[in-house]
C-alpha cells in the first residue's frame, strides 16, 4: 500500500471516527488498493463507491484515492448513524460494514423479515439468516428493496472478524 494511501486513512478515520485498520480494510477487501479498480456492477475506485454514493458524499473522482478513501470513511460512518437504536452498541459496526456493502435499505429489509417472524434483532447473530434469505424470491418478493446478494454480505462481513474493532457508535 501506498503511504499516502495509508496517511488518508489515517486522517479520514480520525474525521469520521473509524479504526484506520479497518478503513484499510474495506479498501483492501474491495479494492485490493487499486485506485483504477471498476466491478461489473459499476462501483469503482479505492473504496468502490458507486457513484451515487459519490454525489451524496460530496466527491467528484471515486478513482482519485483521497476523495476515494474520504467518500468510504464518510459513507461508512452515514451508515454506522443510520443504525436503529434497538441494535447492540457492540454490534452496530457489523451493520454498517455490512449496510456498505449491500446498501441500508437492504439492512432494513433483513430486519422487517425477521420482525414479521417475530424476532426482535438485537446483534449480528441475529441478522445473518435473513440477510441471506434476501437473495431468495419467495422473501425478496415481499421486501421493499427486493433482490440482493445476501450471501456477499455476510461473507464480506464475517472477513473484517480479524480486527477487534471498538465501538464507536
Amino acid at each position: 500500500m501506498e503511504i499516502w494511501v495509508q496517511e488518508w486513512q489515517i486522517i479520514y478515520s480520525k474525521k469520521y471516527n473509524h479504526d484506520w485498520r479497518l478503513l484499510a480494510s474495506i479498501g483492501y477487501q474491495e479494492s485490493r488498493w487499486n485506485k483504477n479498480a471498476v466491478s461489473y456492477t459499476g462501483v469503482k475506485g479505492i473504496m468502490m463507491l458507486t457513484k451515487n454514493t459519490s454525489v451524496d458524499m460530496e466527491i467528484n473522482d471515486r478513482t482519485n484515492p483521497k476523495e476515494s478513501i474520504y467518500g468510504g470513511a464518510k459513507y461508512l460512518r452515514k451508515m454506522l448513524d443510520k443504525i436503529p437504536d434497538q441494535i447492540d452498541e457492540g454490534d452496530k459496526i457489523w451493520y454498517a460494514i455490512a449496510a456498505y456493502n449491500i446498501g441500508y435499505g437492504h439492512i432494513i429489509d433483513a430486519i422487517e423479515m425477521a420482525r414479521r417472524d417475530n424476532l426482535a434483532i438485537t446483534d449480528w447473530k441475529s441478522i445473518k439468516p435473513y440477510l441471506l434469505k434476501l437473495s431468495q424470491s419467495k422473501y425478496y418478493k415481499k421486501t421493499k428493496y427486493g433482490y440482493a446478494r445476501g450471501w456477499e454480505t455476510v461473507k464480506y462481513a464475517v472477513s473484517y472478524t480479524h480486527l477487534t474493532l471498538p465501538t464507536k457508535a
